[in-house]
């Protein structure tokens, strides 16, 4: 006869699962942020460069309000981007558990950088973002997401 342990698990799936909502929501938010920021700053100077005087009191308002309207919008960018990607990296990192930390950032950018492109394909306009019409506009994009990967990895190692 065995005695049953009362102590429950430590590593149940449902309970590794939800101690990783809160890094990749923070995660999100951040590569969020990142993006409407690098996008609004990004439009801001390209009216800069045809002559347009910008404050940094204008500056500031632009960058708020893109917070507030363009973030969540591209949130759904990243989700859908992120959705496929992140968990391929994370069953990749099982098997080379020392390259987490890069799977899990590399797939943050590429994943953002395919949703970007698909909708840029669907979309009517040229480009639905601006800033990703060039590689240096899209790179710039792309980093907050790595940025991101790594933040996600981070907070999820296991001690």
């Amino acid at each position: 006869m065995t005695i049953m342990s009362l102590s429950p698990r430590r590593h149940t799936p449902t309970l590794r699962w939800t101690q990783h909502m809160a890094p990749l929501l923070l995660a999100w938010l951040l590569a969020a942020a990142w993006g409407s920021v690098v996008q609004t700053q990004w439009n801001l100077q390209a009216l800069v460069a045809v002559g347009v005087d910008i404050s940094a009191a204008a500056r500031a308002s632009a960058t708020w309000q893109d917070l507030i309207g363009f973030a969540p919008v591209y949130a759904g960018i990243l989700a859908a981007g992120w959705l496929p990607a992140l968990p391929v990296a994370a069953w990749l990192a099982r098997r080379w558990p020392s390259r987490r930390g890069t799977l899990l950032a590399a797939a943050a950018g590429a994943g953002m950088v395919a949703a970007v492109r698909t909708i840029d394909a669907l979309a009517p306009m040229p480009v639905f973002i601006d800033a990703t019409r060039h590689p240096s506009g899209l790179l710039a994009m792309a980093a907050g997401a790595v940025i991101a990967g790594l933040l996600y990895a981070r907070l999820t190692t296991r001690p």
